[in-house]
Protein backbone atom coordinates (compact mmCIF):
# COMPACT_ATOMS: atom_id res chain seq x y z
CA UNK A 1 0.00 0.00 0.00
CA UNK A 2 2.88 2.35 0.79
CA UNK A 3 4.42 1.72 -2.64
CA UNK A 4 1.12 2.48 -4.40
CA UNK A 5 0.68 5.74 -2.43
CA UNK A 6 4.22 6.93 -3.23
CA UNK A 7 3.80 6.10 -6.91
CA UNK A 8 0.51 8.04 -7.15
CA UNK A 9 2.05 11.04 -5.36
CA UNK A 10 5.01 11.25 -7.73
CA UNK A 11 2.95 10.69 -10.87
CA UNK A 12 0.63 13.54 -9.83
CA UNK A 13 3.64 15.88 -9.71
CA UNK A 14 4.07 15.42 -13.47
CA UNK A 15 0.56 16.56 -14.31
CA UNK A 16 -0.77 18.84 -11.59
CA UNK A 17 1.87 21.58 -11.72
CA UNK A 18 1.44 22.75 -15.31
CA UNK A 19 -2.35 22.54 -15.41
CA UNK A 20 -3.00 26.11 -14.26
CA UNK A 21 -0.40 27.46 -16.66
CA UNK A 22 -1.96 25.68 -19.63
CA UNK A 23 -5.27 27.32 -18.86
CA UNK A 24 -3.73 30.80 -19.07
CA UNK A 25 -4.05 32.65 -22.40
CA UNK A 26 -0.66 33.46 -23.87
CA UNK A 27 0.50 36.89 -25.03
CA UNK A 28 0.78 37.14 -28.82
CA UNK A 29 3.65 39.19 -30.29
CA UNK A 30 3.25 41.08 -33.58
CA UNK A 31 6.58 42.26 -34.98
CA UNK A 32 6.79 45.70 -36.62
CA UNK A 33 10.52 46.37 -37.12
CA UNK A 34 13.67 44.35 -36.46
CA UNK A 35 16.75 45.60 -38.26
CA UNK A 36 20.31 46.81 -37.70
CA UNK A 37 21.53 50.07 -39.18
CA UNK A 38 24.76 49.76 -41.19
CA UNK A 39 26.47 52.78 -39.60
CA UNK A 40 28.66 52.50 -36.52
CA UNK A 41 27.84 51.93 -33.75
CA UNK A 42 25.64 49.12 -35.00
CA UNK A 43 22.21 49.51 -33.39
CA UNK A 44 19.38 46.99 -33.40
CA UNK A 45 16.00 48.68 -33.85
CA UNK A 46 13.15 46.58 -32.48
CA UNK A 47 9.46 47.42 -32.28
CA UNK A 48 6.37 45.27 -31.86
CA UNK A 49 2.92 45.28 -30.29
CA UNK A 50 1.28 42.62 -28.14
CA UNK A 51 -2.23 41.24 -27.69
CA UNK A 52 -2.33 42.39 -24.07
CA UNK A 53 -0.62 44.62 -21.54
CA UNK A 54 2.75 43.16 -20.53
CA UNK A 55 6.39 43.78 -19.76
CA UNK A 56 8.92 42.51 -22.29
CA UNK A 57 12.52 41.63 -22.97
CA UNK A 58 14.41 40.25 -25.94
CA UNK A 59 16.92 37.39 -25.94
CA UNK A 60 19.33 37.66 -28.87
CA UNK A 61 21.30 34.66 -30.10
CA UNK A 62 20.21 32.65 -26.99
CA UNK A 63 22.76 34.49 -24.83
CA UNK A 64 22.20 38.25 -24.79
CA UNK A 65 19.17 39.53 -22.87
CA UNK A 66 17.86 43.12 -22.95
CA UNK A 67 14.80 44.72 -21.33
CA UNK A 68 12.47 46.28 -23.89
CA UNK A 69 9.59 47.47 -21.69
CA UNK A 70 9.77 47.48 -17.90
CA UNK A 71 6.20 48.79 -17.57
CA UNK A 72 2.95 47.16 -18.68
CA UNK A 73 2.09 48.24 -22.22
CA UNK A 74 0.96 46.82 -25.56
CA UNK A 75 3.38 48.91 -27.68
CA UNK A 76 7.07 48.06 -27.31
CA UNK A 77 10.21 49.53 -28.88
CA UNK A 78 13.92 49.51 -28.12
CA UNK A 79 17.23 50.60 -29.64
CA UNK A 80 20.05 48.23 -28.63
CA UNK A 81 23.75 48.79 -29.25
CA UNK A 82 25.04 45.40 -30.47
CA UNK A 83 28.48 46.56 -31.65
CA UNK A 84 30.21 44.76 -28.76
CA UNK A 85 28.42 41.42 -29.35
CA UNK A 86 30.31 38.79 -31.36
CA UNK A 87 28.00 36.85 -33.65
CA UNK A 88 28.82 33.61 -35.45
CA UNK A 89 26.25 33.93 -38.23
CA UNK A 90 25.05 36.76 -40.45
CA UNK A 91 21.43 35.86 -39.69
CA UNK A 92 20.80 36.33 -35.96
CA UNK A 93 17.86 34.71 -34.18
CA UNK A 94 15.99 36.29 -31.27
CA UNK A 95 13.02 35.56 -29.02
CA UNK A 96 10.74 38.03 -27.24
CA UNK A 97 9.79 37.13 -23.66
CA UNK A 98 6.64 38.74 -22.24
CA UNK A 99 5.22 38.86 -18.71
CA UNK A 100 1.55 39.62 -18.10
CA UNK A 101 0.00 41.39 -15.10
CA UNK A 102 -0.38 38.06 -13.26
CA UNK A 103 3.32 37.26 -13.56
CA UNK A 104 2.92 34.60 -16.27
CA UNK A 105 5.80 34.53 -18.76
CA UNK A 106 5.55 33.58 -22.42
CA UNK A 107 8.08 33.11 -25.22
CA UNK A 108 7.32 34.28 -28.74
CA UNK A 109 8.16 32.38 -31.88
CA UNK A 110 11.78 32.64 -33.04
CA UNK A 111 12.43 35.76 -35.16
CA UNK A 112 15.62 36.81 -36.93
CA UNK A 113 17.40 39.81 -38.40
CA UNK A 114 20.29 40.25 -40.85
CA UNK A 115 23.59 41.81 -39.89
CA UNK A 116 24.68 44.57 -42.32
CA UNK A 117 28.28 43.32 -42.00
CA UNK A 118 30.14 40.03 -41.94
CA UNK A 119 30.40 38.67 -38.37
CA UNK A 120 33.87 38.23 -36.91
CA UNK A 121 34.57 34.59 -36.20
CA UNK A 122 36.52 34.28 -32.97
CA UNK A 123 39.42 31.91 -32.66
CA UNK A 124 38.81 28.34 -31.62
CA UNK A 125 40.60 28.65 -28.28
CA UNK A 126 37.48 29.69 -26.34
CA UNK A 127 35.45 26.87 -27.85
CA UNK A 128 38.28 24.46 -27.09
CA UNK A 129 38.42 25.63 -23.46
CA UNK A 130 34.65 25.34 -23.15
CA UNK A 131 34.75 21.78 -24.50
CA UNK A 132 37.54 20.87 -22.07
CA UNK A 133 35.65 22.35 -19.12
CA UNK A 134 32.38 20.78 -20.23
CA UNK A 135 34.08 17.41 -20.73
CA UNK A 136 35.61 17.53 -17.25
CA UNK A 137 32.24 18.31 -15.65
CA UNK A 138 30.58 15.69 -17.84
CA UNK A 139 32.91 12.95 -16.52
CA UNK A 140 32.97 14.11 -12.89
CA UNK A 141 31.01 11.86 -10.46
CA UNK A 142 28.93 13.46 -7.71
CA UNK A 143 28.72 12.66 -3.96
CA UNK A 144 25.74 10.71 -2.69
CA UNK A 145 24.58 9.84 0.85
CA UNK A 146 22.63 6.58 1.33
CA UNK A 147 20.55 5.29 4.23
CA UNK A 148 19.41 1.65 4.28
CA UNK A 149 18.16 -0.50 7.18
CA UNK A 150 19.87 1.66 9.81
CA UNK A 151 23.17 1.81 7.92
CA UNK A 152 24.77 4.87 6.34
CA UNK A 153 26.84 4.74 3.16
CA UNK A 154 28.74 7.09 0.89
CA UNK A 155 28.65 6.67 -2.87
CA UNK A 156 29.70 8.35 -6.09
CA UNK A 157 27.12 8.75 -8.83
CA UNK A 158 27.28 9.87 -12.46
CA UNK A 159 23.99 10.95 -14.07
CA UNK A 160 24.18 11.56 -17.85
CA UNK A 161 21.27 13.18 -19.75
CA UNK A 162 21.31 11.39 -23.11
CA UNK A 163 18.01 12.46 -24.68
CA UNK A 164 16.27 15.78 -24.02
CA UNK A 165 12.87 17.07 -25.12
CA UNK A 166 12.62 20.69 -26.24
CA UNK A 167 10.36 23.20 -24.53
CA UNK A 168 9.45 26.85 -25.14
CA UNK A 169 11.97 27.82 -22.47
CA UNK A 170 15.43 28.98 -23.48
CA UNK A 171 16.91 27.66 -20.25
CA UNK A 172 15.91 24.02 -19.79
CA UNK A 173 14.28 21.20 -21.74
CA UNK A 174 10.79 19.97 -20.86
CA UNK A 175 12.38 16.77 -19.58
CA UNK A 176 15.11 14.28 -20.34
CA UNK A 177 16.03 10.60 -20.30
CA UNK A 178 19.21 9.76 -18.42
CA UNK A 179 21.49 6.84 -17.68
CA UNK A 180 23.20 6.66 -14.31
CA UNK A 181 25.93 4.67 -12.61
CA UNK A 182 26.48 4.52 -8.83
CA UNK A 183 29.28 2.96 -6.79
CA UNK A 184 28.47 2.51 -3.08
CA UNK A 185 31.42 2.20 -0.72
CA UNK A 186 31.40 -0.48 2.04
CA UNK A 187 27.97 -1.81 0.99
CA UNK A 188 27.12 -5.43 0.18
CA UNK A 189 25.74 -4.38 -3.21
CA UNK A 190 28.22 -1.82 -4.52
CA UNK A 191 27.20 -1.02 -8.10
CA UNK A 192 23.94 0.04 -9.73
CA UNK A 193 22.95 1.10 -13.22
CA UNK A 194 19.84 3.23 -13.79
CA UNK A 195 17.62 4.38 -16.62
CA UNK A 196 15.12 7.12 -15.89
CA UNK A 197 12.99 10.06 -16.99
CA UNK A 198 13.14 13.48 -15.30
CA UNK A 199 10.52 16.20 -15.86
CA UNK A 200 11.61 19.85 -15.46
CA UNK A 201 9.39 22.67 -14.17
CA UNK A 202 10.98 26.11 -14.00
CA UNK A 203 9.84 27.89 -10.84
CA UNK A 204 10.46 31.32 -9.28
CA UNK A 205 13.38 31.99 -6.89
CA UNK A 206 15.31 28.83 -7.91
CA UNK A 207 16.09 27.33 -11.31
CA UNK A 208 13.71 24.37 -11.41
CA UNK A 209 11.95 21.47 -9.69
CA UNK A 210 12.32 18.06 -11.32
CA UNK A 211 10.35 14.95 -10.30
CA UNK A 212 11.60 11.74 -11.83
CA UNK A 213 11.33 7.97 -12.01
CA UNK A 214 14.26 5.59 -12.51
CA UNK A 215 14.64 1.84 -12.87
CA UNK A 216 17.75 0.37 -11.28
CA UNK A 217 19.62 -2.95 -11.39
CA UNK A 218 22.91 -4.50 -10.35
CA UNK A 219 22.47 -7.20 -13.07
CA UNK A 220 22.44 -9.88 -10.34
CA UNK A 221 18.80 -9.84 -9.26
CA UNK A 222 18.72 -6.63 -7.23
CA UNK A 223 16.22 -4.65 -9.30
CA UNK A 224 13.83 -1.87 -8.35
CA UNK A 225 12.38 1.55 -8.96
CA UNK A 226 13.45 4.95 -7.63
CA UNK A 227 11.09 7.90 -7.08
CA UNK A 228 12.94 11.21 -6.87
CA UNK A 229 12.66 14.96 -6.85
CA UNK A 230 15.51 17.39 -7.42
CA UNK A 231 15.81 21.16 -7.15
CA UNK A 232 18.07 23.21 -9.41
CA UNK A 233 19.54 25.91 -7.17
CA UNK A 234 21.70 28.17 -9.35
CA UNK A 235 23.74 28.15 -12.55
CA UNK A 236 27.52 28.04 -12.96
CA UNK A 237 29.27 29.45 -16.07
CA UNK A 238 25.85 29.75 -17.81
CA UNK A 239 26.01 26.05 -18.74
CA UNK A 240 25.71 24.03 -15.52
CA UNK A 241 23.11 24.01 -12.77
CA UNK A 242 23.90 22.95 -9.21
CA UNK A 243 21.10 20.73 -7.93
CA UNK A 244 20.23 18.71 -4.84
CA UNK A 245 18.18 15.52 -5.05
CA UNK A 246 16.21 13.18 -2.80
CA UNK A 247 15.37 9.68 -4.00
CA UNK A 248 13.47 6.79 -2.43
CA UNK A 249 14.38 3.40 -3.90
CA UNK A 250 11.91 0.50 -3.72
CA UNK A 251 12.75 -3.17 -4.25
CA UNK A 252 9.41 -4.93 -4.86
CA UNK A 253 8.83 -7.90 -2.55
CA UNK A 254 11.58 -7.00 -0.08
CA UNK A 255 11.12 -3.73 1.80
CA UNK A 256 14.32 -4.36 3.82
CA UNK A 257 16.28 -3.54 0.67
CA UNK A 258 14.53 -0.19 0.20
CA UNK A 259 16.94 2.71 0.63
CA UNK A 260 17.04 6.51 0.52
CA UNK A 261 19.52 8.88 -1.14
CA UNK A 262 20.44 12.53 -0.81
CA UNK A 263 22.87 13.89 -3.40
CA UNK A 264 24.21 17.01 -5.03
CA UNK A 265 25.40 17.38 -8.59
CA UNK A 266 25.71 19.53 -11.68
CA UNK A 267 23.09 19.27 -14.41
CA UNK A 268 23.86 20.14 -18.01
CA UNK A 269 22.34 19.13 -21.34
CA UNK A 270 25.64 20.09 -22.98
CA UNK A 271 26.13 16.64 -24.55
CA UNK A 272 22.48 15.65 -24.75
CA UNK A 273 20.69 14.89 -28.00
CA UNK A 274 17.55 17.03 -28.40
CA UNK A 275 14.18 15.98 -29.78
CA UNK A 276 11.35 18.35 -30.62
Amino acid sequence: MKIVFLSIAFISLFYCVPKAQNETDSIEVYLIDAYVKPEQPHTFFLSFFTSGLCKSKVVIDNLNEFIVSDEFTDMHSKEIDISSIRFKEKIVKFVIVTEDTLGNKFNSEVFDFDLPYEPEIEGGSNLFQLCLFGGAIFLLPYPDYLYQAGQHYFSLTKDIPVLSFRSKSLNYPAGYISVEYSHIFDATVKNFMRLGYKKIYEVPHIEYLSPGVTLYTNFHGNNGIGLEVSAGLFTIADSFTLYTRYRYNIKPGNSLNNFQEISIGLYSAFFSFYLK
